[in-house]
């Protein structure tokens, strides 16, 4: 599986963004989808999963929980992370990973694939 992610951009503090995550191949709808952040000068961290079935199946970070949404669209091959509420400490490189192992969806060693990342810039 390839990941593609794009959607980043500089936004204001209070605004919006959606990240997509495209992935080739016929076997997306078989993992489990993540997104996770890098904040310049720290560690990678978890930010939210998804089931490979897509709909309620959903976990987030604290730090998210409430203002992001993670979903997908097993059609498209695409993993979405809509953003609201973006704040400065949301400030970093985005990146989408693929796993087949749900009970460890919040370990980024557990996953299989990762996309390149995308720049998240939010100004005060």
């Amino acid at each position: 599986v390839q990941l593609q992610a794009s959607g980043g951009g500089l936004v204001q503090a209070g605004g919006s963004l959606t990240l997509s995550c495209a992935a080739s191949g016929s076997t997306f709808s078989t993992y489990e989808m993540g997104w996770f952040r890098q904040a310049p000068g720290k560690d990678r961290r978890f930010v939210a999963g998804i089931m490979s079935s897509g709909g309620s199946s959903t976990v987030y970070a604290d730090s998210v929980k409430g203002r992001f949404t993670i979903s997908r669209d097993n059609v498209k091959n695409t993993a979405y992370l809509h953003m609201n509420a973006l704040q400065p400490e949301d400030t970093a490189v985005y990146y989408c990973a693929a796993s087949k192992n749900w009970r460890w969806i919040r370990y980024g060693s557990k996953y299989d694939y990762w996309g390149q990342g995308t720049q998240v810039t939010v100004s005060s």
